[in-house]
């Protein structure tokens, strides 16, 4: 899950990052007296979760209150990259003699979080990646040690910070690491992170990225969830305990097992198709369960057939028929199924779905071959 910048910022203030003074709106007319209140220079910026905000007009710099108050109507009636302006952060203007880039994320190869920063902060990190990747400074944190303090120093020294903020940069790079921890983020960045005219280092934007598998035990971060920006299909699955990506292909799959999903998926492309979706419906599935499951698929118009691969163990081949019957029963389509099923209660499971005049297969490959012939109208 993603937050907002606002909602970033919130948090990294939490743990002793400090930040520009300021509040999100979500109306102009709040702006003007807001900008007076921080000294009428201030800078407008949309409130949506996507990259590239400033290249699109939705940061601005007003120097007056009426202007901000003019900007913030104009980026208030925006939409970036499809997405609704709904919010806008109204921040302090500050002078700024240096912008500096720091982030923490997991490096699953090394399998433990990396703390990164680089000089060059106030653009993407990925294309400084990519073209001066050696202006990237990395250090692997142990989880079970944490942050320590000489790490940061040495961060410091390596993008030539100067020494007499090295101690502040030091308190910035514990307070990102422990908002890290603390809300089970897979990613905590500050970009950029700046050095004032007064010698002061202040986060001027933030982002988190919040692991969905810890959201149950931080209801306070699920309340941020912005639905905006939610696949309605994705919000539906997560309804049912599914786990459910929409991808481009023509092919519905639903699986049981996120590996054996996988598997499914390449079988489909090595037999010359796509996969229009990912969908692990997990173990011990219900007839209802699978039935939300086929109508998510069914609802996604790019799809011209449907693979259903079951290995039953936990869950039981006959109550994944009964589903997959029941959503068809609740579904009125025209779209071909194949139905590959094997092991607990399987031949009952081919029995019903046999009834029903479903068409079957004995392999995943034999399975994927149909599905494909059946998508491009074979």
């Amino acid at each position: 899950m993603k937050l907002h910048e606002y909602q970033s910022k919130q948090i990294f203030a939490k743990y002793g990052v400090s930040i520009p003074r300021g509040r999100v709106v979500t109306t102009a007319g709040e702006v003007k007296h807001l900008a007076e209140e921080l000294g009428n220079r201030v800078v407008i910026k949309a409130q949506v979760l996507v990259g590239g905000r400033g290249k699109a007009g939705g940061i601005r710099l007003a120097k007056t209150a009426k202007e901000a108050e003019e900007l913030a109507t104009h980026i208030l009636g925006m939409e970036l990259k499809g997405l609704p302006v709904r919010k806008i952060l109204v921040d302090e203007a500050v002078s700024i003699t240096k912008e500096i880039y720091l982030g923490i994320t997991n490096d699953r190869t090394a399998r433990k979080p990396v703390i990164m920063a680089s000089s060059a902060g106030g653009v993407d990190i990925e294309e400084v990646a990519a073209r001066t990747p050696e202006k990237i400074v990395k250090v692997h944190i142990d989880p079970l040690l944490g942050l320590r303090e000489y790490q940061a120093r040495d961060l410091a020294l390596a993008i030539d910070l100067p020494r007499n903020l090295w101690r502040s940069f030091s308190d910035v790079a514990a307070g990102l690491w422990n908002a890290y921890v603390a809300c089970d983020a897979t990613l905590a960045e500050i970009n950029p992170l700046v050095i004032t005219n007064e010698q002061r280092l202040l986060a001027l934007d933030g982002k988190m990225v919040v692991d969905d598998n810890a959201l149950p035990r931080h209801p306070e971060l699920n309340e941020m969830r912005d639905m905006d920006v939610e696949d309605e299909a994705e919000v539906e699955a997560r309804k049912y305990g599914l786990s459910y990506i929409s991808l481009d292909g023509e092919i519905g799959c639903m699986v049981n097992g996120a590996g054996l999903a996988m598997a499914t998926m390449d079988i489909i492309k090595l037999s010359g198709g796509e996969p229009a979706n990912f969908l692990d419906i997990g173990g011990g599935a219900s007839a209802e369960k699978v039935a939300a499951a086929l109508r998510i698929i069914l609802a996604d118009s790019k799809v011209k057939a449907v693979l259903f691969n079951i290995f039953g163990g936990i869950t039981r081949c006959d109550e994944v028929a009964r589903g997959i019957l029941t959503a068809l029963k609740e579904v009125n389509t025209q779209v071909p199924m194949v139905v590959r099923l094997v092991g607990t209660n399987a031949e009952e499971g081919r029995r019903l779905l046999a009834e029903a005049n479903m068409a079957t297969a004995e392999t995943l490959l034999e399975a994927a071959q149909k599905a494909v012939a059946i998508a491009k109208g074979a």
